[in-house]
Parts: C-alpha cells; structure tokens; sequence
C-alpha cells in the first residue's frame, strides 16, 4: 500500500470513497505477494495492481461493485485449464483478495500507515472489513481484541504478513495482517552522474536513498532531486554515525582510494546486506590489495562486489544503475542473474512467496 501513498493521501485531501483490493493469500505461483494493493475511487480511476495484469480486469470490477454496496467481498482467483481466456492467473497459481470500501472514517488508520517512519501494521477484518493501524505505542481506528493487536505486535517484530484465525467457535475471527518495516537503505558514496541515476532506480525500487560527498560543489540537492538525503561529509564518517542493518545496500562510485579505502574498511566490517565499488578491474585489484594491507581478511574481501554489477553491457549512467540494481535485488533475493530462459526452476519460488520487509 505504502507505493500508492502519494495518490492515497491526494484522494484524502479530497474526501474522496475508494475501494482497495489487497492480496491476502497466495498458492503456488504467482506475480504478487500478500499485501499487494489497487485502489479504485468514485470516479473511476484505478491505482496500484494485484496481480500483474492476470486479473486486474476482474478485479477492477468487484472495486466498482464494493463501492456502490458497500460489502466487503473476498474473492479467490486462480488458473482455468479449461478456458484460457477465463479470469485467472496463468502462471498456475491462486490468490485470495479482500476488497472493502474506505471511507473517510478509515483514513486515519491508512494515513498512519502511509506516513509512518516507524514500523507498523495494518490489520483488516476480513469479514467487514474494518481497519487498524497497530503500532508498538499506538493504535488508529478500529478497535480490536487485545489478542488480535498482540498478534499483530508479534507478527511486526518478525516482519511476517499473513492471515490469521483469532478465537474459536462464534467469537472466531480471520484477520489480515499486513507488517510495514522501515525502508531498506541506499547509501551512494560519491555525488556522480552514476550516483544521480543510481538514487532514480534506488528510489524506484523503495530504497531510503542516502548520497554522501565530502565535495561540497558537487554534493547538492540540485544534482540529487532523487535522493531522500544529501550529506556533505567523508562517507566513512556518515556511515560511521549511521544506522545500517542487513537490508542496507552500500555502493561506492567514486573509484578514488582516499574515499574508497576508509569506507568500504569500514562497511566489510558492519552488519550490511550489499557492498558494491565501482571501478576497474585494474581499480579492483589496486583495491584489493589495499584492503588486505588495512587488515581485512579474506572472509572479509569476498563480501565486496567489485566492479560493481551485473554484466549487461551497459554504457550510460541509466544502464549502469541498472545492472547495479540488478545486482542488489539478486543478492538480496538469493537470484542466480541468469536469464529466466536458462532456468527451469519456478519463477516465482516457494521462499519468493515469504513477505518482503520493506
């Protein structure tokens, strides 16, 4: 949902009613994980996807349905063998959305969610479809059982989305509960016009982007419209000060040693998921050896990716950032960088299926 925060909040200001369809469980293959969201206003217009294109069609319409009744519908879709133009998802697999009208009543529970910079949860009642933004020190809007926001707590500690099944016998309740972490961090050392497009395809894919210079006439908001962040300091003493953790992608693109060295000494030796310098090979191995010379063993050096990237050929800023950001989704998501072609395995993998922190 938070993807759609922008159009969300706008349609607020407005006091607009819309409908939102959210992925609530999947089987087997499919384009989309749990929490995946499209929204659809009064007026028509459509925001967000659920399943890729398979089903947007159909889904679409149940938005205009649940807009005009109100009711709350959940509604499985999955593949048809016996007519491949019926609604469903060709790639075999099924998927459960919930699709309930918002109004003006819920926003605050959405708007917690969309402007939170902390972690939260969404919790929907999956039978009326009622809303609760559940937080370590607060709740906004539906009032639910005590249990149901303990469970939802539990579930934002250990970053998992997932319906569950409350109480028993009459007093039963399904839930979806959706885990909203704070955002994966980007941090761009160097203030380039690779670090310029870098920040648009970080941004794109949901990072915090962080860029750090010590060059004050390069290190400027107007040359980094992208970034969330612009600092103007040695990056080896922001990243020293900075909160990183295992979801936090370094990329180093200065390919100069007195920024290179002290930095990425720095980064091998910090809890971080990603650790990318730009460069030759000539570069790397200078690199390298000056790293070892530093005191960093070579358990230490195999966590670098460098040069930087995915070979795609690439030439320009865009196309590099590109095979960067290749690189970073296949080691944070475990990817073999061939092409799909030369793979039989799932594309979507069972492991794929598991809620994204982010």
């Amino acid at each position: 949902m938070r993807e759609l925060s922008a159009q969300l909040l706008r349609w607020h200001a407005q006091r607009a009613s819309y409908a939102v369809a959210t992925v609530v469980d999947v089987t087997g293959s499919a384009p989309r994980l749990p929490g995946a969201t499209m929204a659809v206003n009064d007026a028509g217009t459509v925001i967000g996807s659920i399943s890729g294109g398979c089903v947007e069609a159909a889904v679409y319409d149940l938005c205009r349905q649940v807009l005009r009744s109100g009711t709350p519908t959940r509604e499985t879709f999955g593949y048809s063998d016996s007519d491949a133009f019926a609604v469903g998802l060709t790639c075999g697999g099924e998927v459960a959305v919930l699709v309930h009208r918002v109004t003006d009543q819920e926003y605050p529970a959405i708007e917690a969610v969309l402007r939170a910079e902390r972690p939260i949860s969404l919790v929907r009642d999956l039978r009326t479809g009622e809303i609760s933004a559940v937080g370590p020190e607060e709740t906004t809007g539906a009032k639910f059982d005590p249990i149901v926001v303990r469970q939802a707590l539990g579930m934002l500690d250990a970053d998992a989305s997932g319906v569950r099944i409350i109480g028993c016998d009459d007093a039963q309740r399904a839930v979806f509960i959706e885990s909203f972490g704070s955002q994966p961090r980007l941090i761009v050392c160097g203030a380039t016009d690779f670090s310029a497009a870098l920040c648009r395809v970080g941004r794109l894919l949901g990072y915090r982007v962080t860029v750090c210079d010590a060059r004050s006439v390069f290190t400027t908001r107007a040359r980094f419209p992208d970034a969330d962040e612009v600092v103007v300091d040695w990056p080896h003493r922001y990243l020293d000060r900075t909160h990183v953790d295992s979801r936090t992608a370094v990329c180093v693109l200065t390919h100069d040693p007195k920024f290179d060295i002290p930095v990425l000494q720095l980064a091998l030796r910090l809890p971080i998921g990603y650790i990318g310098a730009m460069g030759s090979r000539r570069a790397d191995a200078d690199r390298r050896a000056r790293l070892r010379a530093a005191g960093l063993t070579e358990s230490e050096l195999r966590r670098l990716h460098s040069p930087i990237g995915l070979e795609l050929g690439g030439r320009t800023p865009e196309e590099i950032a590109v095979a960067i950001a290749a690189e970073i989704v296949a080691v944070r998501r475990g990817g073999s960088t061939k092409p799909l072609s030369a793979t039989n395995r799932p594309i979507h993998a069972v492991s794929d299926l598991q809620p994204s922190p982010t």
